[in-house]
């Protein structure tokens, strides 16, 4: 396929896959239970925390942790009190366990009480180009707070070389516009173009087989060469094709 060939196929995808069809297997689901912008944006970013694995088996955990935060997230993480929190303890999912899920209700406390929110800690070093600093920088902001270093790995670098699958995913969901009822468009002060590809192996292997990839690991070097890809489809919104990427390699076997 040439350049204009592979766009019209991958455009095409997007319109069949990114739709509302494609909630229902998606742990975009979690989020899209709430109507309150920080509900929204915090049970999404823990929802993207623990998404890797069995998508039913995140699913069904990040529909307990919900359970377990009163079905309030934004009230949990505000205003509770540290018994409270025990309730927690006993989460658990892969290596997220449940002094992890404490740590991330205290660091999202620090966030939107001396950083503004989630929306303005991500925007407050983001660039034109891309997100990836941005991620970096709203790490550190996260871990302020006093931690165990095993939290840390819960939370992906651009600067260390990761390409950050689960927390651009979550960008995605929080910046792209709900033009159909799939991601939210809630974060206004942040650009669909700035956006970056969540890269796994289902999205990776795909872009390879279509020639956008050609780097064998799934790192952040890859996710520039992908990215770079992409922004020539479509500057503006290169992270649709994240539908068409995903789609092809989960439901068609690409």
């Amino acid at each position: 396929m040439n350049e204009n060939e592979l766009k019209d196929f991958l455009d095409e995808k997007v319109e069949q896959y990114n739709t509302t069809k494609f909630i229902e297997s998606d742990p975009i689901q979690i989020p899209h239970l709430f109507n309150k912008k920080e509900d929204i944006e915090i049970s999404g970013f823990l929802t993207a925390t623990i998404a890797w694995g069995n998508r039913k088996s995140i699913i069904n955990n990040a529909t307990q942790m919900m359970a377990l935060l009163d079905n309030s997230p934004y009230d949990f993480v505000k205003n509770h009190q540290e018994k409270d929190l025990e309730s927690l303890l006993p989460f658990v999912h892969r290596t997220f366990n449940g002094t992890d899920f404490i740590t991330f209700i205290k660091a999202l406390n620090h966030i939107y009480n001396n950083h503004e929110g989630l929306e303005a800690v991500f925007n407050k070093t983001a660039n034109n180009e891309s997100l990836q600093m941005a991620i970096s920088q709203f790490k550190s902001h996260f871990f302020e707070i006093e931690h165990l270093p095993r939290t840390q790995k819960h939370v992906s670098d651009p600067l260390k070389n990761s390409a950050a699958k689960r927390i651009n995913m979550y960008l995605r969901w929080m910046v792209r516009p709900n033009t159909t009822g799939v991601d939210f468009g809630i974060w206004n002060s942040l650009s669909p173009s700035q956006l970056s590809c969540p890269l796994d192996v289902h999205s990776g292997n795909v872009a390879r087989k279509l020639g956008l990839l050609k780097r064998k690991q799934n790192d952040a070097k890859a996710l520039l060469e992908l990215d770079t890809a992409l922004r020539k489809l479509d500057p503006t919104d290169p992270v649709k094709y994240d539908f068409a990427l995903f789609g092809l390699g989960v439901f068609e076997r690409f």
